[in-house]
């Protein structure tokens, strides 16, 4: 049985303009267990710099989900490798499993999407004047969502009775990608390549600096890991990863 912060699920619920014609964009953090509503943010767009201040506060206050459940769009995942984004990157050294619905599949987010139905239904018809006075919507709901709000599934309680933080803390410095001794480990270098047999051959800019390990599992062909992650398979011959 799911436990809290087993799983969390991330989203952006769409975007739309406040009164003053700037958009935003809302930011939905969620724990899949007691539906706790962890962070309701307005962002100015989807990028990464301005998303993840919002799960630094996030671990620091909660702690750290086993999984991170998201969708395959721009920040959470890419169309490279893996689809690997860098804020995923930061999420795996931070040793949380990535879990991602199948693209057009929005349904095996259920549980979260019917909160973002329920969210844009009581603070955007009609939108706030400005994005702080939109965020002041953002969290009266967030506050009554966690606190007044009973759910069937939850035994007839609220996201606050049902949750609790979590077990492993944020830590102060991100640990080190450890790979078994029997793999091949390469430094993915500056324009997204790994040096193999005098030679460059390219993987993924997303991964510039760290470190993939590769297991051999037949004669020329590699498994490629980012830490727990399969990346793909590499053949020699051919000279590339295959995801």
């Amino acid at each position: 049985m799911a436990a809290p912060n087993d799983v969390w699920s991330t989203d952006f619920k769409g975007e739309f303009r406040t009164g003053d014609g700037q958009w935003c964009y809302p930011l939905t953090v969620a724990d899949g267990a007691s539906r706790y509503l962890l962070a309701c943010a307005g962002k100015r767009s989807v990028r990464e710099a301005g998303v993840r201040p919002v799960f630094v506060r996030l671990f620091q206050e909660f702690g750290l989900p086993k999984a991170m459940l998201s969708d395959n769009g721009p920040p959470f995942a890419t169309n490279g490798l893996a689809r690997l984004s860098k804020l995923s990157v930061w999420w795996l050294k931070l040793g949380i499993e990535l879990a991602r619905i199948e693209p057009g599949h929005p349904e095996q987010n259920g549980r979260h999407e019917r909160m973002h139905r329920t969210l844009k239904a009581e603070t955007t018809r009609p939108p706030a004047a400005t994005l702080p006075a939109q965020q002041r919507l953002f969290e009266r709901f967030q506050r009554e969502y966690n606190t007044e709000r009973p759910h069937e599934a939850l035994g007839q309680r609220t996201p606050l009775e049902a949750y609790h933080a979590s077990p492993s803390a944020y830590p102060a410095r991100l640990p080190a990608i450890e790979y078994p001794g029997h793999y091949e480990v390469r430094r993915v270098t500056h324009n997204g390549c790994m040096f193999w047999q005098r030679d460059y051959l390219f993987v993924t800019r997303v991964l510039t600096n760290e470190y993939i390990g590769l297991e051999e599992i037949d004669e020329g062909v590699w498994s490629v890991y980012f830490g727990p992650l399969l990346l793909g398979r590499f053949d020699e011959r051919e000279r590339r990863i295959y995801s």
